[in-house]
């Protein structure tokens, strides 16, 4: 029997572009909270002999070499000096280009698998969470059990207590992939012409002045700078999340860098109309009751 491993997505409840930094990257402080009921597997068997680490299906697009399960596998056996042959069956649910984060929660859960059978060979945390970080930015987060201030360029991961039990989350997953690369370009071009998003958060929706008030859910306003270029882009997006205030959402944000819609509900009846209005009109969503987390203490 192959183990499964699974990859849970995440949303952001905050995202803030600080600027962009001389290497090119940009220095950001976000509020990443996990979602482990919409997840990717992966099933790991033994590979033969020399094989290195076989995905299948191969990702449309994507090269083999460039699949982010494989580039964590190789990652890890250049660091320790080896790792086992293994084939990887992936079973996507969280789907591309939705600032969920799916192909991160990938390599970050093939990390871990690794690391729990390396033995003596296992590497210091600190040391684990710089190769996450060489494979992708929110690959160290995935890294982690429970919510975390991101900041950097979101591997300066610091783990929160956050209480969400009085919400119902509801994941609108509209047919659009954003690429992250062009929203960060995008941002940039905004940004030299001396726009901040800020100064645009209130124009973003087109609702009634109750809903165009920022939602705190103390200590965290709900907020995406990304909206600010990416809206423009791509209108739909933000017809949905007026949409989702008008249907009852305390608040409802991009995660990441889209296109996917997070919106949390006082009222999980609320969330369920909500989601039923969007699986009419051909969308696919994700609904789960949010928790409490605490922080582990070291």
């Amino acid at each position: 029997m192959p183990d499964t491993v699974q990859a849970p997505a995440k949303i952001n409840l905050a995202l803030w572009i600080l600027g962009r930094r001389a290497d090119g990257y940009h220095d950001l402080e976000s509020l990443f909270v996990p979602v482990p009921g919409l997840h990717d597997s992966l099933a790991i068997s033994p590979g033969a002999p020399g094989s290195g680490c076989l995905v299948t299906p191969e990702l449309a697009g994507t090269p083999p070499e460039k699949n982010l399960v494989f580039r964590a596998w190789k990652a890890y056996a250049l660091a320790t000096g080896g790792a086992p042959d293994i084939h990887v069956t992936l079973t996507k649910r969280i789907p591309s280009g939705a600032g969920l984060g799916g192909g991160s929660s990938d390599a970050a859960a093939m990390l871990r698998w690794l690391q729990a059978r390396a033995g003596a060979k296992a590497l210091p945390e600190q040391e684990l969470v710089r190769l996450a970080a060489g494979i992708g930015a929110d690959v160290p987060f995935f890294l982690q059990d429970g919510p975390a201030w991101a900041r950097g360029i979101g591997e300066e991961l610091t783990p929160v207590a956050l209480d969400l039990s009085a919400f119902t989350l509801l994941v609108v997953l509209p047919p659009v992939h954003v690429s992250t690369a062009g929203a960060y370009a995008a941002w940039d071009s905004h940004a030299s012409r001396n726009v901040e998003a800020k100064d645009c958060a209130e124009c973003l929706t087109t609702t009634a002045s109750t809903h165009k008030r920022r939602v705190s859910l103390s200590p965290v306003v709900v907020q995406n700078d990304f909206e600010a270029v990416v809206f423009p882009a791509h209108p739909d997006l933000r017809v949905l999340k007026e949409r989702l205030l008008k249907m009852g959402a305390a608040s409802a944000a991009m995660s990441g860098s889209g296109a996917g819609l997070a919106a949390l509900f006082r009222e999980s009846r609320l969330a369920l109309d909500a989601a039923d209005d969007m699986r009419t009109n051909g969308l696919p969503v994700h609904i789960e009751a949010l928790r409490k987390w605490g922080v582990a203490k070291r």
